[in-house]
């Protein structure tokens, strides 16, 4: 009697195959991202940001141990890979727990010990962030996933999306590779709809040698064939360039096509390289691509800053052409 193999039977038959999705750890995660960016911060010149993000990822880690969130029906995931739409796009499904996930991190970052605790000048802030009624944080962190960066909401906007990445990375932690839809376009993430924050080139196991895109949202990373624009997702014009000296570890993918440029970590070069946490320390070569026509394809979530600048730019110009905007 012959049976039809399932694409996971198949996989697991195949020796030579390799993950199409690669899910996140969330027991490590957060805590091996706070010790990377220590790492990083030793000589950089925006070593204090880095220290204070490291800050905000050591208290991700206190709130994700012991999160548990539902987990998507059968149904849901059926519907999702019929349609090869996203298992669960982030603006139109924030769990609540992240309201209580926000207020675990500003207990550790307000009230915890020296080590753990922001320094006194941004108490206010976190304490503006914690009075904040349910409805106003949920309404900042819509517009935030949106990419809709209002200038009050900049300093606020790292702790939200920090909180925010808890509860979507917890969610796809729990899922399997083969709940995770086939997706298209293949430019943005199967799990949460978002944008990657940078691509990587994994060692170790089957994915070695593979790049992936890494969504800066829910941590899910999926596999995407080399020289190819991880925006447009065209083959032509692929482009490397990294600041002179700094070597091959970071360096910034352009493409001719649509103009954008997103980073690529190559664990290759440097096992230790984290694609979110190096993309943060890599700003010099974000300044330097500033500089050329090629435009960052979407933003790091734990710096909004630059990203709310051109935003304020863009809607300056729209408001000079149409003196009525």
């Amino acid at each position: 009697m012959q049976r039809i193999l399932q694409p996971g039977e198949i996989e697991a038959l195949d020796h030579t195959s390799f993950p199409r999705v690669l899910l996140p750890a969330t027991a490590s995660l957060f805590a091996e991202r706070a010790a990377r960016l220590r790492q990083l911060a030793d000589g950089n010149p925006i070593a204090d940001y880095l220290q204070f993000v490291a800050k905000i990822m050591d208290a991700q880690h206190n709130a994700a141990a012991g999160l548990t969130l539902a987990a998507p029906d059968a149904a849901l995931i059926a519907r999702a890979q019929e349609h090869s739409m996203p298992l669960l796009p982030a603006v139109e499904n924030i769990d609540p727990a992240w309201q209580g996930v926000l207020d675990a991190m500003l207990d550790t970052l307000q009230d915890g010990d020296r080590s753990a605790a922001l320094p006194a000048p941004l108490q206010p802030l976190l304490q503006e962030l914690r009075s904040l009624p349910a409805e106003t944080r949920d309404d900042i962190a819509r517009k935030l996933l949106q990419k809709e960066v209002a200038a009050r909401h900049v300093g606020m906007a790292p702790f939200i999306m920090a909180a925010l990445q808890v509860t979507f990375t917890r969610r796809t932690a729990d899922l399997t590779a083969q709940d995770v839809p086939y997706t298209d376009p293949a430019t943005i993430c199967p799990v949460c709809a978002s944008e990657p924050v940078a691509s990587v080139v994994r060692i170790g196991g089957r994915a070695s040698g593979h790049r992936y895109l890494h969504c800066g949202t829910c941590a899910c990373e999926w596999q995407m064939v080399r020289v190819k624009c991880s925006h447009c997702a065209s083959t032509k014009g692929i482009h490397y360039q990294g600041v002179e000296g700094a070597g091959e570890e970071v360096l910034a993918e352009t493409c001719d096509e649509c103009g954008s440029y997103r980073k690529i970590v190559n664990q290759e070069k440097n096992p230790m390289l984290d694609p979110l946490a190096d993309d943060l320390a890599t700003l010099m070569l974000d300044l330097l691509m500033s500089e050329t026509r090629f435009q960052r394809a979407s933003p790091n979530p734990l710096l909004y800053v630059a990203f709310a600048e051109e935003q304020a730019e863009a809607e300056a110009d729209s408001a000079l052409i149409d003196p009525c905007a």
